[in-house]
């Protein structure tokens, strides 16, 4: 069990937690026992089971550990089963959380919600999907990063080295606008069912937005796409696109499916050598030469989604850490 402080008032604890290093720079809520054992209560879990090793630190992550991270986040005890399969899928091995975490890179965890639970405790797919005001959002995120801060030790200019940083590293949990999507979920693509909810993390890097307000055929859409994906660098492992409301309408109209969609993107999204050598992104030689090469590895490379506001032609491209090579997504059960 987790050590028990008592103090004299709240502000002097709230104080003690931030000079401690153990809180992200905002105020957090005091996990009680009282509050910590209601939200463990919810997830039918013994509160010293051990969830996952922090594979470099060696440091052990228990139940507990991740319920009072949760609690200091401001989450509802409701939440707590969400929180506790984002960190599940995170201490995966593919997912590298180490090397993600200490990288100068400064890449975020993305949490997407899938299935019933996302409705149920009111996780935000819609307008303003990576913006504030939604708390299921904002404080389920901010779990899974002060989970990292405080059972990993990922704390900014120790650990955590990113040169940048990254905004999504206070919070960066969404699920998709499935009503207005004309895909199946990312839920169900995982393989859950319509009943099953689950939990999908991404090291994703910022979000690079992609504005189309004239065309309306699917082809023209995706043609947009070209630049950020050449911004994102050649042979991608993994990469994420959410489209608008507004550009999946004219996907879906047309009748194109994620496979197509894929397809379309990996043979367009193509530049010379010479082209991505004068925009390269990485040490050692450049490549050269007339030769084409595709922004990603193979059409199975896009994670599709639909997500955000039913008002603006604004999609996004979010290149994921280590090219989408080094860190691969993990898809978990919730509850």
């Amino acid at each position: 069990m987790s050590e028990s402080i008592t103090f004299q008032s709240e502000t002097e604890a709230i104080e003690h937690y931030f000079t401690s290093g153990w809180t992200d720079g905002l105020p957090i809520i005091l996990p009680t026992e009282k509050n910590v054992i209601e939200a463990i209560s919810h997830s039918n879990r013994d509160p010293s089971e051990v969830v996952g090793m922090e594979p470099v630190k060696n440091r052990t992550i228990t139940v507990e550990k991740i319920a009072i991270n949760s609690v200091m986040a401001g989450c509802k005890p409701e939440y707590f089963p969400s929180v506790l399969a984002s960190i599940e899928a995170v201490l995966e091995p593919e997912f590298n959380l180490h090397a993600i975490t200490a990288s100068t890179m400064g890449a975020a965890v993305l949490a997407v919600i899938s299935g019933p639970e996302a409705d149920k405790i009111g996780v935000n797919g819609v307008t303003s999907v990576f913006g504030p005001g939604h708390r299921a959002n904002a404080t389920i995120g901010r779990a899974i990063r002060l989970t990292l801060i405080n059972a990993t030790g990922s704390r900014s200019g120790e650990i955590d080295k990113a040169t940048l940083g990254h905004p999504g590293k206070y919070t960066w949990c969404m699920t998709e606008n499935i009503v207005r999507s004309p895909f199946e979920s990312l839920g169900i693509e995982r393989g859950f069912s319509e009943n099953q909810s689950s939990v999908t993390v991404f090291a994703g890097l910022s979000p690079i937005q992609v504005s189309n307000h004239s065309e309306k055929t699917p082809e023209t859409i995706l043609n947009s796409f070209s630049d950020a994906l050449f911004a994102a660098g050649p042979n991608q492992g993994e990469i994420i696109i959410v489209f608008c409301p507004e550009h999946a309408k004219y996907l879906g109209a047309e009748g194109w499916t994620k496979v197509q969609v894929k397809d379309y993107l990996y043979d367009m999204a193509t530049r010379s050598n010479d082209d991505w050598g004068q925009g390269s992104i990485n040490p050692g030689p450049k490549p050269t030469g007339p030769e084409m090469t595709h922004s990603s590895i193979g059409p199975d490379s896009f994670t599709l989604m639909v997500a955000g506001g039913n008002a603006g032609a604004f999609s996004c491209v979010i290149p994921i850490w280590g090219g989408g090579s080094n860190s691969q997504s993990v898809s978990k059960l919730i509850g």
